[in-house]
């Protein structure tokens, strides 16, 4: 009889117990319960069934409704009361109260079209549909990377193989992203909070039980001033992303060709598919053990992170420097605040951390201050219209080279180089009159 948890000898740590270690299926199991610390045999029924649903037909290569169930579980471990009407009331007020403030501080009209209080389980589903725009370049580079790596005559040989090697990668991104979203869900404050547009157009949306955690770490701040602040930031993000049309698009595009770059590296995976007995089992575990799911930069894929970084800390920065105005003699707290909330978001949180790990990608606006600086400098200077007149177009905005310089930023000139006084002036007025945007939500 097992003198051990989980039916193993004694002296067997779960490791000893686990058939898939070192092989990348570990992960999947180990997302399941299984083989984890201090963990013996997984409930197999369980297993099976989670199995099954990894490995479910679904289009496209990764399996949706897999993600969204493992998310959900991941945030499951921690309390997720539903929302009340009252907390449902109190972010509808501060939401509108939030974009009254924000008038007097741009001429982009309110983006905000309804608010809404989320759980973490409706954080989750309502995100679902970008970041499938988001992951998928990813999961398609890691099914290519794995046809690429088999030899010609072995993919003329596996046949039916090469679509379940396909199944399975698709299986091993859909486990992470699913755990990367859970625990994002116990983290993220608001549908704008890491800076990318995941929810809804124009829906303006705060979490509640996330807010109050966030507040009581700041006892000097009153959760009311918390709560209107957090509110004029994604008011502010709102009001941003449907004031201009195209950047929804430009920061989705950029995070789906950073995933489209990823350059697996499969150097030696061609060697041990060539050894393999595809009739073993354990040698085709073996066979994919380690270095295919270790992405190595390429060219296309840093100068999509470098386009990416700079513009999420124009983003960024620009919201800090609206609401820093609309808060300067209304609120003495805000000042606190927005220390608190840069440091935040340019150290990112532990859940962000996990998701960078999980999925290859961190999400965090480095140069945040110097963003800052750039757009309160062009406001000082030349005014608001002139500095809500750079988001016209994509090829206007600041560089990585203006955020080195910040304060020189269009030092010498009042309208861009690029166009005359008169295209100039149309343009503003075009963007702050009628650019209310009315792109669909990704597929």
């Amino acid at each position: 009889m097992s003198d051990t948890p989980g039916g193993g000898q004694s002296g067997q740590g779960p490791d000893e117990n686990n058939p898939f270690k070192g092989t990348p299926f570990e992960q999947i199991f180990s997302q399941m319960g299984g083989f984890g610390a201090g963990g013996g045999m997984p409930d197999l029924n369980a297993l099976m069934s989670q199995m099954q649903s990894l490995f479910a037909p679904h289009d496209g290569p990764v399996n949706w409704d897999t993600v969204t169930d493992l998310a959900r579980r991941a945030a499951a471990q921690e309390p997720d009361p539903a929302v009340t009407a009252v907390q449902s009331g109190a972010v509808a007020d501060a939401v509108r109260l939030a974009d009254h403030w924000l008038d007097t501080t741009t001429e982009f009209p309110s983006g905000v079209t309804t608010t809404a209080a989320w759980s973490r389980a409706e954080w989750i589903v309502e995100t679902i549909p970008v970041w499938k725009v988001l992951v998928e370049p990813i999961a398609g580079s890691a099914t290519q990377a794995l046809g690429q790596a088999m030899p010609e005559e072995m993919r003329q040989l596996a046949g039916p193989l090469m679509a379940m090697l396909g199944k399975a990668s698709g299986a091993m991104v859909a486990s992470q992203v699913g755990s990367g979203l859970g625990a994002l869900a116990g983290d993220v404050l608001s549908a704008s909070d890491i800076g990318l547009p995941l929810g809804p157009i124009g829906k303006a949306a705060l979490l509640p039980t996330n807010v109050t955690a966030f507040a009581a770490e700041l006892p000097d701040v009153s959760a009311d001033d918390v709560l209107l602040y957090l509110a004029l930031r994604e008011a502010a993000h709102q009001r941003l992303f449907a004031g201009v049309p195209w950047l929804r698009d430009h920061l989705l595009g950029a995070v789906a060709e950073y995933g489209a770059g990823m350059d697996f590296d499969t150097s030696g995976m061609e060697t041990k598919l060539r050894e393999v007995d595809m009739t073993n089992p354990a040698a085709m575990q073996d066979a994919l053990a380690g270095g295919l799911f270790d992405p190595e930069p390429s060219a296309a894929q840093k100068a999509a992170l470098e386009k990416l970084e700079v513009t999420l800390a124009l983003v960024e920065g620009w919201v800090d420097e609206v609401v820093s105005q609309a808060t300067a003699e209304r609120m003495p707290a805000a000042a606190k605040l927005q220390e608190t909330v840069r440091r935040r978001r340019a150290a990112g949180g532990p859940a962000e951390q996990t998701f960078a790990t999980l999925v290859g990608l961190e999400l965090r606006p480095r140069r945040l201050r110097d963003a800052a600086t750039l757009w309160g400098s062009l406001r000082t200077r030349q005014g608001a219209e002139a500095r809500d007149g750079v988001w016209m177009s994509p090829h206007l905005l600041p560089t990585a080279a203006d955020l080195d310089d910040p304060l020189g930023f269009r030092e010498d000139s009042v309208t861009p180089e690029q166009l005359s006084e008169e295209e100039f002036d149309a343009g503003l007025r075009d963007l702050l009159e009628g650019g209310s945007g009315t792109d669909s939500p990704p597929e």
